[in-house]
């Protein structure tokens, strides 16, 4: 029998006879989710959000070489807790949180000895649940080779997902590392390209709720994984391709016993539960402690605009003098600079930047032998000793932090290796960004040196292609509902330049406004952002628009979603101390005509909104709102908003 077809069977084996069911609800009742038993010995769960089910009954359970855990079972007991925390964390979209879930620790039996818990938390807008197992006579270690965990959507739902890439394909053989498009408002019922999707994945059901569906906590203890559709609706986890890592290591995950699984997340209800969500961190903790208060803020970066060619000592210094007076905290310094410029001339830059006031990012591959990528530094990031020596070096130098790319895939290695470079990282006091590399999975959190992540068709696809920058607003309006919804996302975009080159005169046309940069500089969130403006900006871009992207804030004290729907509008905002700046941007042909209601303004301010013309041609005016605190707005096609107090 084939895995897809003993998966299906697991998911209809879900809708036959139940012989236990119980309910968790969320603290305000409005989610809810129940936990059950089928015929032999099969758990499962369904997911209802006001009374309205959005996920039927779907399998769970884990198969691993010392048991398989997804049938057979019996329900030993059912513990239930009320979970109540709350912590502060700069670097994600709400600086404050205070979390409040239910939760239900299912304990199984399997032929009367104790195999495995299932830890089920739901909250006011998500449900969440692990797997705990335990040592089974002798066997102090398992190896865990398959999830039945599944997600069944009822029928009619339709779909945003990013496929998943096979392995070994794409630039240098880098596949997988998520950076494709996504399909929108698709109907269920698709495998991507025949390897599933990347999460996290999105859906939207016939009464009109949505489910967010991802997993967090994942580390060097488990595989990074995907979503995998199995027959219509009925989705379920996967492990990584075995092409991946060049076809080295092993597609399951070794665990120590006992020994917990990464959490998988389901966030339901309108959007705004979707926008705003922090399941991704509410249910990790810190795993060692900051070496020291890491500088998060804005910089420059030169590649984006004049590629390989820029990294070279001049127009680096360029770069840093136009970081300082931008009143930037930094410049990345990308790929080749240990050939173009080299080590010592560098530590020339970061003595030069340090009189700035300007701190350096260094690019590295992370390369070992997972890919042909030949960019370097390589060889240096994934062998511990050259590690540690190459950053006591940039400690030494007063380097800022790295960024490290074309990553191999999901595997448990690789996964280890990110760890290792972010705990190694953090003992020499560096930030670090990842490129060409898997999604975040609360992060943010559990490492506090980690800054961001790419992990999405970024910046660099609108220098390679007039496509890319055709849909430019196309994609963004999707990133803010799905992509940048559980984790920070370095994208490296709001250019103000018209062209992509060093010139300004030639390369792909930049399609959308200037105002629209202003916004996805909110818009897009990571506490370290490194812009894709370039220093004739200063003399070729409107005043009103430097004068924006030098105050902008990157890290954020709350954020709120107020309208829009995925691939086709959005506008939310978001708050840095005691400042809101609403924002907003619009892919669909026509001109978006919209009277938002605005009640984190004082009644009767007057506030600062930047807004286009049909032809894109931005201005900045004062506008003072209506008595309910309302404002009318229109954004064009391919244009943007932005609203701040005066």
């Amino acid at each position: 029998m084939s895995i897809k077809t003993t998966f299906a069977g697991l998911a209809l084996m879900c809708l036959t006879i139940t012989t236990y069911a119980q309910s968790i609800q969320s603290p305000d009742g409005k989610v809810t989710a129940t936990l059950e038993m089928a015929e032999g010995g099969k758990p499962c769960y369904k997911v209802s959000y006001e009374g309205t089910e959005v996920l039927n009954a779907s399998p769970l359970g884990v198969n691993t070489n010392i048991g398989d855990f997804t049938q057979g079972l019996e329900l030993k007991e059912v513990k239930e807790n009320k979970v109540s925390q709350s912590y502060d964390l700069r670097n994600i979209k709400q600086s404050h949180v205070d979390y409040e879930a239910n939760e239900a620790v299912a304990s199984y039996t399997q032929r009367g000895n104790v195999v495995m818990d299932i830890i089920f938390r739901v909250s006011n807008r998500d449900v969440a649940f692990c797997y705990k197992i335990y040592p089974r006579r002798d066997n102090r270690v398992c190896v865990v080779e398959s999830e039945a965990s599944g997600f069944s959507l009822p029928q009619g739902t339709t779909s945003f997902l990013c496929p998943q890439s096979k392995p070994m394909g794409g630039f240098a053989r880098t596949s997988p590392s998520y950076e494709t498009s996504y399909n929108c408002d698709e109907p269920v019922g698709k495998n991507g390209w025949g390897e599933g999707y990347s999460f996290p994945c999105l859906f939207k059901t016939v009464q009109g709720q949505w489910v967010l569906i991802s997993e967090t906590g994942t580390d060097g203890n488990y595989v990074g994984c995907r979503l995998l559709n199995m027959q219509d609706g009925n989705y379920r986890i996967g492990f990584p391709q075995q092409g991946e890592m060049n076809g080295a290591g092993s597609t399951s995950a070794a665990i120590a016993l006992p020994g917990q699984t990464p959490w998988r997340t389901i966030t339901v209800g309108p959007l705004a539960n979707i926008v705003e969500t922090t399941v991704p961190f509410d249910l990790v903790e810190q795993k060692y402690k900051a070496s020291q208060e890491y500088i998060y803020g804005k910089g420059s970066w030169s590649w984006i605009i004049g590629m390989d060619n820029s990294c070279n000592y001049d127009e680096q210094k360029r770069y840093i003098d136009f970081s300082a007076a931008m009143g930037y905290q930094s410049v990345l310094i990308d790929a080749f600079w240990d050939r173009q410029i080299g080590y010592d001339r560098i530590a020339e830059l970061a003595r030069y930047g340090k009189e700035k006031g300007v701190g350096l990012f260094l690019w590295y591959n992370s390369n070992g032998s997972w890919n042909d990528a030949p960019q370097t530094p390589i060889g240096k990031m994934n062998n511990s000793r050259i590690r540690r020596e190459e950053m006591k070096w940039m400690h030494d130098n007063g380097i800022r932090g790295i960024k490290v790319d074309f990553f191999g895939g999901d595997k448990q290695p690789m996964m280890q290796l990110y760890e290792d470079i972010l705990a190694d990282a953090n003992d020499y006091g560096l930030l670090v960004i990842f490129h060409g590399c898997t999604l975040p999975r609360g992060w943010e959190r559990m490492y506090p040196n980690y800054a961001a992540s790419e992990a999405v068709l970024a910046s660099e696809n609108l220098h390679f292609g007039q496509g890319a920058c055709d849909a430019e607003a196309h994609n963004a309006c999707i990133h803010a509902f799905i992509r940048n919804t559980v984790g920070s996302m370095d994208f490296g975009g709001s250019t103000l330049n018209k062209r992509y080159s060093a010139d300004n005169q030639h390369g792909t046309t930049r399609r959308t406004s200037d105002v629209y940069a202003l916004a996805t500089a909110v818009l897009f969130q990571s506490a370290v952002q490194h812009f894709a403006l370039a220093p004739n900006n200063l003399t070729d871009a409107p005043a009103w628009a430097i004068d924006f992207m030098k105050t902008v804030p990157t890290t954020w004290d709350e954020v709120k979603f107020i309208d829009g729907y995925p691939g086709k509008y959005v506008i939310m905002a978001r708050r840095s101390a005691g400042k809101w700046y609403v924002v907003g941007i619009n892919a669909e042909q026509q001109t978006l005509k919209k009277t938002i209601t605005l009640p984190m303004f004082e009644k009767g301010s007057t506030l600062q909104v930047y807004s286009d013309d049909p032809q894109l041609q931005g201005s900045v005016k004062a506008v003072k709102q209506n008595k309910k605190q309302q404002l009318t707005v229109t954004i064009p096609c391919n244009g943007g908003l932005v609203i701040t107090s005066k």
